[in-house]
């Protein structure tokens, strides 16, 4: 649109003036058959086409194609934190036990209970209790209060799984570190803290360092909802200095709104609570295939949970837009040529549109390389 905006103008000029100097009204016929813009009708189209199949073909797709012509001129990207830089599956790491207990028999208390959970971290206990192959026992009347945790009775004995803030007297609790945690009570009192954590994707890192030299990004933030230990645990993991913990959905608008203001801004996340943000945001980018809600507010969609997919898609973005200028406004500087040949009398108009058809076809045959993919899409593992 906006070359269009200039290049009108241009070819009307060009053709009014020869035909007021010559005073042949068919060189004015001449310079508008050379001037048809099909480099910019045809050609930009094509290579947006071309780059939207190519980004399918490796499992991203584009929902609005005008994100691959603003994804290169962000310069501010906020990232969730899990399920975006890291598994999205907590793991049990540590397993704290008050004097007398068990670490075997709190796990084993726990998982029993856990089973009859939906909780993300319920799936964590059980994985490690069939890890320790640890046996699980009979539980009678389980209850989830939400916010509270999970109460039940085990081989008569009242268990509890809840966070610190819940326990009345926290003597004995270890100190608190970066990571999630679970208080276990038994009858009441503490018993053990179950510890963990959710590891950042292999090449969380590497995406991270290279987001500054390689993709002009000037601000790196997490925006998460995430307890400020676990989220700085996980940024000083990758790199990342500049974070906002335990935020709702409605701080993550604001925060990504004011960003926002100030530069062009991408936002990456992927669960329920992140839609808004990724409508705030210049570019809002789905990632992975869990959230329905996330990938309908997205621009784009990264269906595979890895960030190496993410910076194919920063490639491609800037690949098309190199692609289709060179098709637009190559092909509009061999139009303007012709248009000062047809203007000078040199092309009359039957030759012209003969010309400007052999530099449409230039065009698009350049566009279509859009389709294509190249050697290499990504830099993440080169840095």
């Amino acid at each position: 649109d906006q070359l269009g905006a200039y290049y009108t103008p241009l070819a009307v000029v060009i053709a009014a003036v020869a035909w007021g100097i010559s005073g042949d009204p068919t060189r004015f016929l001449a310079v508008l058959v050379v001037a048809t813009p099909c480099p910019l009708l045809i050609a930009i189209p094509v290579a947006l086409i071309g780059t939207i199949s190519l980004a399918a073909r490796r499992s991203i797709v584009i929902r609005d194609p005008a994100c691959l012509e603003l994804i290169d001129s962000c310069r501010t990207i906020i990232l969730d934190k899990t399920g975006t830089l890291t598994q999205g599956k907590p793991s049990l790491t540590n397993i704290h036990v008050a004097p007398g207990q068990n670490p075997d028999e709190i796990l084993a208390l726990a998982a029993t209970l856990e089973q009859y959970s939906k909780h993300p971290l319920a799936g964590a206990v059980i994985r490690e209790a069939d890890n320790r192959k640890v046996s699980l026992r009979e539980a009678s009347d389980i209850s989830e209060p939400p916010g509270f945790g999970l109460r039940g009775t085990v081989d008569g004995r009242q268990v509890a799984i809840t966070g610190r803030k819940h326990v009345a007297d926290q003597q004995g609790l270890p100190p608190q570190t970066g990571g999630l945690e679970c208080v276990i009570l038994l009858d009441e009192k503490y018993a053990g803290t179950l510890v963990f954590h959710d590891r950042p994707l292999t090449e969380s890192g590497a995406f991270v360092r290279h987001l500054r030299s390689r993709h002009k990004f000037a601000k790196i933030m997490i925006v998460s909802g995430d307890r400020e230990s676990e989220v700085r645990h996980l940024a000083d993991q990758v790199g990342i200095t500049d974070i906002y913990a335990e935020q709702t959905p409605e701080q993550k608008v604001e925060i990504t709104r004011a960003e926002t203001a100030k530069a062009p801004t991408l936002f990456m996340g992927d669960g329920i609570n992140d839609a808004p943000a990724l409508l705030a945001a210049t570019v809002g980018i789905a990632f992975g295939p869990q959230n329905d809600v996330a990938s309908e507010a997205a621009g784009a969609v990264v269906l595979e949970s890895s960030l190496v997919r993410v910076d194919e898609l920063f490639h491609l973005s800037r690949r098309m837009r190199r692609i289709a200028l060179e098709s637009a406004v190559g092909g509009m500087l061999l139009s303007v040529c012709g248009m000062f040949f047809a203007a000078a009398g040199l092309l009359p108009p039957v030759a012209g549109a003969l010309v400007q058809e052999a530099i449409d076809l230039a065009a698009i045959m350049n566009a279509l390389r859009a389709s294509f993919a190249p050697s290499n899409l990504t830099d993440v593992d080169s840095v």
